[in-house]
């Protein structure tokens, strides 16, 4: 109920409370007044209680309105409140909602971006995919067959030779073939062009899951055959200058077996085949000084950590040049091949009955053995080897007896070998690079450039090793379209002589020669046939018996294109070589004698000069 009625109501009752209790009471005398007829007060309070009642009832109506109005206000409390909760619940949701929904705008904006870049990308590699796809199908780098890999490469070449002194060669100088000027072809010069260095290669590699198979193969033109000439076709035979197989292991082993590069041919990384350091010459023969051979070879390589490597290499042994003169004709180290066989066979001598032996295979008695280190420290590639070569004739010391007779047959056995060792610097970020190398040893002659004899024979017909040593430093310059190179080498033949029971000097590079200088003096041709024989003195032995053989070369190759389709590259090449030959007791005695300033070592000097022009499959 509402305070201030209360109050009301309660003052009303007291009012009637009190103007009952100050009426005139009855029994009091007074004088009587003629006034209307009044009601009795029971009827006032009748009245009175009756018109309280009805407030009593109207105030209870209000109250129970404004009960009503307290429970409807109070609810409209409670429900503002549940709404007021609920919109803060609602305002949090909201807010945490809208927390989330930046986040995820965010991240679906990031996701957008990423899926635009993905596509740029994607369409990027799908334009370099089919581009690639496109080069692949209209020039593939590599042929794809049942899991192999075959990449084809080598280039063609047209290429050219001029010599001051005529050596009847192609691209590849016979250094020690250079004529003296007893040689008729010493007054000749000689040009020659030709194509037959042109090369080709082919390369199969297959995966396995441990290791990677390859086989290699590689061929040019500068072989001969019984109907190549120079006439008209030109046709000179196919030959064979590489074709091993190779399984190398992941763990770092290697094995190489067939007709590869000889282990003592230095290479640019590690020991690995096909990274051979030759040098940049036109010449099909390389350069003095230069060792090498290409030769059947098993090879067994294990790397470390691509810092250390070490090699071993089976390879095949030949007895290649049997130096010197006045042998005793009692032993044998080989022959010509068996006419019908797989070698090429003698040359029938006219009026004699018996084969030239140009064709000489030697009787090899064991293979050669090489081990080679190679270091990569960080600065440079180095490299140690030795060659162990053993040799082998049949000597027959009653050959030559009054009577002949095989009696006392024995086989006799030498040891050669030796070691050598190559370095490889380059400077400023590769565009220079010096190297030099280094192989001494007996009977390792055949393993330089020029060929030099390596054995000889004693007065009684066994062999006798020659010492020589190969020496040759390079310097190349590259950049994108140029490479220049000069090289200088030399190779040396030590005298090795000895003296018989009749007073004479048996071996290589005697001093007693008999020949009367001839070798630095035309001779007349003993015969012309045809002005296809040319003449050179029988007397002039002395200028075969070679002391040194040193020379320079200089030379550049530019390459105007060097792309995905191929390089083309030309330059020229001018080599300046020198032959010394051992001094004869004749030589010097006639140059004495006729006044003449003969050098006591006759030496020949040679110029030459060379043209290329390649272009280089891609």
């Amino acid at each position: 109920m509402n305070a201030k009625r209360f109050v009301s109501v309660v003052l009303l009752l007291s009012v009637s409370l009190l103007a009952q209790s100050t009426a005139p009471d009855p029994q009091t005398k007074t004088k009587p007044k003629k006034k209307p007829a009044t009601p009795s007060p029971t009827e006032v309070l009748a009245g009175q209680v009756r018109e309280l009642r009805q407030m009593m009832e109207a105030q209870q109506q209000q109250i129970q309105q404004l009960q009503r109005q307290v429970q409807s206000r109070d609810q409209q409390i409670a429900d503002l409140q549940n709404t007021a909760n609920q919109a803060r619940s609602s305002a949090d949701a909201a807010s945490s909602s809208s927390a989330q929904n930046t986040q995820a705008v965010s991240a679906l904006q990031n996701t957008v971006a990423d899926i635009k870049l993905n596509d740029t990308n994607m369409a990027a590699s799908m334009q370099e995919e089919q581009k690639r796809v496109g080069d692949m199908i209209e020039s593939p780098l590599a042929i794809h067959y049942k899991g192999i890999t075959i990449t084809p490469g080598g280039f063609l070449a047209a290429e050219s030779a001029w010599r001051q002194h005529a050596t009847a060669s192609d691209v590849n100088t016979p250094f020690t073939s250079v004529p003296f000027p007893g040689n008729d072809a010493y007054h000749l010069t000689e040009f020659f062009g030709s194509g037959r260095q042109s090369r080709i290669t082919l390369l199969a590699e297959g995966k396995l899951k441990a290791a990677k198979l390859s086989g290699y193969y590689e061929t040019d033109w500068l072989s001969a055959g019984v109907t190549s000439n120079n006439n008209q076709s030109n046709s000179y035979t196919n030959r064979m200058r590489q074709l091993w197989a190779q399984a190398a292991l992941d763990s770092g082993w290697s094995f190489t077996g067939g007709q590869m590069w000889s282990l003592v041919t230095e290479t640019k990384k590690g020991l690995d085949n096909r990274t051979e350091a030759t040098p940049m010459t036109i010449d099909a023969q390389y350069h003095v000084g230069f060792s090498w051979m290409r030769q059947y070879g098993f090879r067994v390589v294990k790397n470390f950590s691509n810092v250390f490597w070490f090699g071993v290499s089976v390879e095949n042994a030949q007895t290649t040049n049997l130096g010197g003169g006045n042998f005793p004709n009692n032993f044998l180290i080989g022959a010509p091949g068996t006419n019908g066989g797989l070698y090429n066979g003698g040359v029938q001598i006219s009026g004699t009955g018996g084969l030239s032996p140009n064709t000489n295979y030697s009787f090899n008695y064991t293979p050669d053995f090489i081990v080679k280190v190679a270091i990569e420290p960080g600065f440079g590639h180095y490299e140690i080897f030795g060659i162990n070569s053993n040799f082998r004739d049949r000597v027959y010391p009653n050959a030559t007896a009054a009577t002949p007779s095989a009696a006392g047959v024995f086989d006799d056995k030498r040891t050669g070998g030796g070691g050598g060792a190559n370095a490889r610097w380059s400077f400023f970020k590769k565009q220079v690079d010096f190297g030099v190398h280094f192989l001494g040893g007996d009977g390792v002659g055949r393993y330089g450039s020029s060929q030099l004899a390596e054995v000889t024979a004693h007065p009684n017909g066994t062999l006798a090793l020659i010492r020589s040593y190969q020496a040759l430093t390079t310097l190349e310059w590259h950049s994108k379209h140029w490479d220049i190179y000069t090289n200088a080498g030399a190779e040396y033949a030590q005298r090795t002589n000895y003296l018989n029971s009749a007073g004479k000097l048996v071996g290589y590079g005697r001093q007693d020669q008999t020949g009367t200088g001839l070798c630095l003096v035309e001779p007349v041709p003993a015969a012309i046939t045809n002005g296809t024989k040319p003449g050179f003195n029988p007397n002039s032995n002395g200028c075969n018996d070679l002391r040194d053989v040193i020379e320079g070369t200089f030379g550049f190759w530019y390459k105007p294109y060097n792309g995905p389709k191929g390089r083309i590259q030309f330059g020229p090449q001018y080599s300046y070589l020198v032959l010394n030959t051992w001094w004869d007791s004749a030589t010097l005695g006639n140059a004495t004698a006729k006044g003449t300033p003969f050098a006591p070592t006759p030496h020949t000097i040679e110029n030459m000069f060379f043209t290329s022009f390649r272009y280089y499959l891609p």
